[in-house]
């Protein structure tokens, strides 16, 4: 079975799927690969290092498409303005597509159409469980890593003053507070990166455990007790509230948010479009010059004026929606996607040749198959949850 690396192609987006010390263990398994040529140059990873290891190189990105059984990408699939041809389109109707797709944001509904009637199988890094056996596969949470910790910097760059309290000959100055939206991978990592910075930290998340393990990090939390049948689903990840309660949260934060001088917004449930935490009304309390980095944005966004892939200003605050955080930061977070990715293809294709339906994690993460969408968070997203029937 060949399978096909190519360059990404998303803004800024300096990873790979594969690295040549993966690549090795996929010909050790009797893999073929095709690599795209320069598709490791955002990490200083020339083309000669991948011959070394069993690849091919070819310079043409259709040839990589159209001669893989499986294609292995970082970013979902996007319109390909050298070649005027979308990635989607360039995939062989009997392929597999293995990569991030966000399926439930709003932002992918076109993906996920032209998936469907493309009739490939396809396959969600973001949506791998989260258990023992799946620990070394689960990209979301290698990913959330970088991106908790470079949000925090990211807000630091935006904020026109100090983050830790400084002294000076006139007075001191006081330190920042950051304010901590969903405390998860991102969000721990976060206070744990806002916390050697210096700044207040302050969170809300609607899970015990969480809370527990963000003060021990020495944040504060907010008080919001929500009963644990609402709060936690599978797997430890946060389960989407109901309207009422999350109305409930919003009144919640609203002082809180005024309060604050950067806010990383990282509020998710698995597979299913991010809550609207942050209104634009609440948006409009916060101080001149405050940040929100908003990196729920691949599955819709915590805030209400948060806008795609761009950072605007908003009533004098900072709103990042950019898109591919870890991407900015590709050196670490290749070299974990890309173990990821082995370990993932390593089990899904248990055999080397067939892909396994039968494996729980292969279920979690298949979002198209035979010209079908069959990820409930998908189907409940575009309102056609009751026509699934998984497997």
């Amino acid at each position: 079975m060949k399978l096909g690396i190519p360059k990404e192609i998303m803004a800024e987006e300096n990873r790979v799927a594969a690295i040549p010390e993966t690549v090795a263990k996929f010909v050790q398994k009797g893999y073929s690969l095709v690599v795209e040529s320069g598709a490791g140059r955002g990490i200083f990873i020339d083309d000669e290092e991948y011959r070394k290891a069993g690849a091919v190189v070819v310079s043409d990105t259709e040839e990589v498409f159209k001669t893989a059984d499986v294609i292995l990408k970082v970013k979902q699939p996007e319109f390909n303005e050298k070649l005027q041809k979308h990635e989607i389109d360039m995939l062989r109707d009997d392929s597999i597509l293995i990569t991030f797709l966000h399926p439930a944001a709003p932002a992918s509904r076109e993906n996920v159409l032209r998936l469907e009637e493309k009739g490939v199988t396809a396959l969600t890094m973001d949506a791998i469980p989260r258990t023992s056996r799946a620990q070394r596969m689960d990209a979301l949470t290698s990913m959330s890593t970088v991106t908790g910790y470079r949000a925090v910097l990211m807000a630091a760059m935006a904020l026109p003053k100090f983050i830790p309290m400084v002294g000076t000959a006139v007075g001191a100055i006081k330190p920042a507070k950051f304010l901590i939206l969903g405390c998860g991978v991102v969000g721990l990592q976060a206070v744990a990166t806002a916390k050697r910075l210096g700044a207040i930290v302050q969170i809300v998340d609607i899970r015990k455990d969480a809370q527990e393990q963000a003060e021990s990090l020495g944040a504060t939390v907010a008080g919001f007790d929500v009963p644990e049948d609402l709060a936690k689903g599978s797997g430890g990840y946060a389960k989407a509230l109901p309207p009422e309660w999350l109305e409930k949260e919003r009144e919640l934060l609203q002082p809180l948010v005024a309060d604050a001088d950067g806010i990383i917004l990282s509020a998710l449930v698995p597979g299913e479009t991010a809550p609207i935490l942050i209104t634009a009304e609440m948006a409009t309390l916060m101080k001149p010059g405050s940040a929100i980095i908003d990196v729920s944005i691949d599955q819709g966004g915590n805030c209400a004026v948060t806008q795609p892939g761009k950072e605007i200003m908003f009533h004098n605050v900072k709103v990042s929606g950019l898109q591919n955080i870890p991407g900015r930061m590709a050196f670490h977070s290749a070299w974990m996607y890309a173990n990821n990715m082995y370990y993932f293809v390593e089990n899904a294709f248990k055999d080397g040749k067939t892909l396994d339906l039968n494996d729980d994690i292969v279920q979690s993460s298949l979002m198209c198959r035979e010209g079908h969408c069959v990820h409930n968070g998908t189907l409940k997203a575009l309102g056609r949850l009751k026509e699934v029937v998984n497997g």
